[in-house]
């Protein structure tokens, strides 16, 4: 059975059997506090960018537990300088892994290390296709997103001020026309508060698409 768990912020977990993938380990500072670094087994760790609450806690977890940290070259040269197994790939790259494939898609964000780009991902998990977008704006190009990949879940920013507000995150939904949307990346601290059953009133009401909000610590089966 595949699950999905959230830690708070932009910090999720993906796991079936003996395989997970962990996306932007924001742990060790995270104000919803519901793990720290040592508590965290996974064989991947996708990074969107190298701002501090998205690379995170990532070298010492990929360093504790032999992980591979998928990203951006720039984010994986700076990982492999501190010592982690890296697997380096960039914006329209696609590659295979044991777990099924990640493509690496465009975010509009400040790319937190010099020369770099954020970015999100596109995972197909044993079959199962999520979209972690990562902090970004909305841009056109999520629509192509959703043409070239059959979208089981995305994972959107509604937080607004730093990403996509929750009027742009509604139309990023129906652009991307995922089979259901979860927020994220709010409630962190007051400057990105939101209330996410609004979120997923709007959502469901404009463009009938499901919206499940994952509470911090809570996990799914998807």
């Amino acid at each position: 059975m595949k699950n999905l768990k959230f830690f708070g912020h932009a910090c999720f977990q993906l796991a079936h059997g003996d395989t997970s993938i962990i996306f932007d380990p924001f742990l060790t500072d995270n104000p919803f506090k519901i793990a720290q670094p040592d508590d965290i087994n996974c064989n991947y760790i996708l990074v969107s960018h190298g701002h501090f609450d998205h690379l995170g806690d990532t070298i010492a977890i990929a360093k504790r537990t032999n992980s591979t940290v998928i990203s951006t070259a720039e984010i994986a040269g700076l990982c492999g300088r501190q010592g982690c197994q890296t697997h380096a790939m960039h914006i329209g790259g696609k590659h295979t892994f044991d777990f099924g494939y990640v493509r690496v898609t465009p975010a509009f964000h400040g790319a937190g290390v010099e020369g770099g780009h954020a970015c999100g991902f596109i995972v197909n998990f044993f079959g199962t296709t999520i979209y972690f977008a990562g902090d970004t704006s909305l841009f056109g190009d999520m629509e192509l997103l959703g043409r070239l990949e059959k979208i089981d879940f995305a994972l959107l920013p509604i937080g607004d001020n730093f990403t996509m507000g929750p009027d742009d995150a509604a139309i990023a939904a129906n652009m991307l026309k995922a089979n259901t949307v979860i927020p994220m990346h709010y409630n962190t601290w007051p400057l990105i508060a939101q209330n996410p059953e609004q979120y997923k009133q709007s959502v469901e009401k404009q463009f009938n698409i499901p919206v499940q909000i994952i509470n911090p610590g809570e996990l799914i089966n998807i």
